[in-house]
């Protein structure tokens, strides 16, 4: 109660208001079960949040380290510093003979390949080793020795993930691919993996713009590989003599080493997290996707992944590929795709001509080439799934 001025008046609060406000000074979230704010907590999903949330209160805190669905987003990639790199790599060629050696064909192929992965790749492990420094990483989250919320301090995904006890579903969200791209160009890969490769779809396109570009003759890429294909669907001479079919070898080879890097660098979280179920690492650019379900991470945990010589990936075992391609193809919404390549790659092992080759039949053993993307690049994949086959093999490497 307050007295006026005059001192001939009081405020005086009924039982009414005195209830409503005890009730404003009660915190409703005790009121919620466990349960119910695991249901919470597992549709926030994001680590850098949850982080927070742990921060309200000794109840979150408690809870946050149960929720089973989280999503890690990489904030940054520092590379390694570059002069460690060039110096540890070998000299130049002295001799003639090995000048010449260092311009065929198979050398020009592996320094565009390697020349634009190899510090991704770098990059990805000092993302994903639960030995980094602070100083080095990628994802922020909150810093839960600091008394402000808002605070963060940066952590590689192992360390963030430790505290999470019963995560079953995770996804890992990179920055951007790590095949840097020609502007214009299309380079989309999906790839499953257990102990080794499962299976990986490839799509890409030498140039890819709206219909209306196409016709204004701007900003469409040149596709210099697109001849005409005859009317049985076979690729013209032109693919092979121009660089066109180098260029897809070139994109399949760096898909490959971009999927097993990754593949390879995930093996600490597995090993920390026994109750996972799925895994998926992606990248905010939508280049690469690769996924892991129950029985892969198994089977990944049961037999060791075979490292492929002296590099940080894992090993490619010896592959059967089939190729699909199109000069032209014009998907739904005026988006055209120049030199269109898909290419589907199983283990020797594993794949047979019906495995791959059925998929042209619409059956359901094929649907992991035809269901690998999402609009509207999955019509693009059932279009040139139309088209005539080509067989490729390539060594385990």
């Amino acid at each position: 109660m307050s007295e006026d001025p005059a001192g001939s008046r009081r405020w005086r609060c009924d039982a009414g208001d005195e209830h409503w406000l005890s009730a404003a000074s009660d915190d409703h979230f005790d009121r919620l079960p466990d349960p119910l704010l695991l249901v919470i907590f597992n549709r926030i999903g994001d680590v850098k949040a949850l982080g927070r949330c742990s921060l309200v209160s000794r109840r979150f805190h408690d809870l946050v380290p149960l929720v089973d669905s989280v999503l890690v987003r990489v904030d940054c990639v520092i590379p390694d510093d570059p002069g460690s790199s060039s110096s540890s790599s070998p000299s130049a060629p002295s001799s003639p003979t090995a000048s010449a050696r260092a311009r065929t064909v198979f050398s020009q192929i592996v320094r565009i390949v390697l020349g634009g992965i190899v510090k991704p790749i770098q990059a990805l492990g000092q993302i994903l080793s639960p030995a980094n420094s602070a100083s080095v990483f990628a994802a922020s989250v909150p810093a839960s020795s600091l008394p402000l919320p808002g605070d963060v301090s940066h952590h590689s995904p192992s360390e963030v993930l430790r505290s999470f006890k019963e995560l079953r579903r995770l996804h890992i969200e990179l920055p951007a691919g790590e095949l840097g791209m020609d502007e214009g160009v299309l380079l989309k890969w999906k790839a499953d993996f257990g102990s080794t490769l499962g299976s990986c779809v490839i799509l890409g396109a030498s140039s890819a713009s709206s219909s209306s570009a196409g016709k204004d003759g701007a900003g469409a890429a040149p596709a210099l590989d697109c001849g005409e294909s005859d009317e049985t669907g076979s690729i013209p001479e032109s693919f092979y003599t121009n660089g066109g079919l180098k260029l897809r070898v070139v994109w399949t080879i760096s898909s490959l080493i971009a999927a097993s890097a990754r593949h390879y660098l995930l093996q600490p979280i597995i090993a920390d997290h026994t109750t996972l179920e799925s895994l998926d690492l992606t990248d905010a650019d939508g280049q690469g996707v690769l996924t892991m379900d129950k029985k892969q991470l198994q089977e990944l945990r049961v037999k060791p992944v075979s490292a492929s010589g002296g590099s940080h990936r894992t090993l490619m075992p010896a592959l059967s590929m089939r190729l699909w391609y199109a000069p032209h193809i014009q998907l739904p919404g005026g988006l055209v795709l120049n030199g269109a390549t898909l290419v589907a790659i199983k283990p020797s092992e594993e794949a047979t001509r019906d495995t791959v080759g059925s998929e042209i039949a619409g059956s359901a053993s094929g649907c992991w080439v035809s269901d690998a993307f999402e609009e509207p690049y999955r019509t693009a994949v059932r279009m040139l799934l139309k088209r005539r086959t080509y067989s490729l093999e390539m060594n385990s490497f």
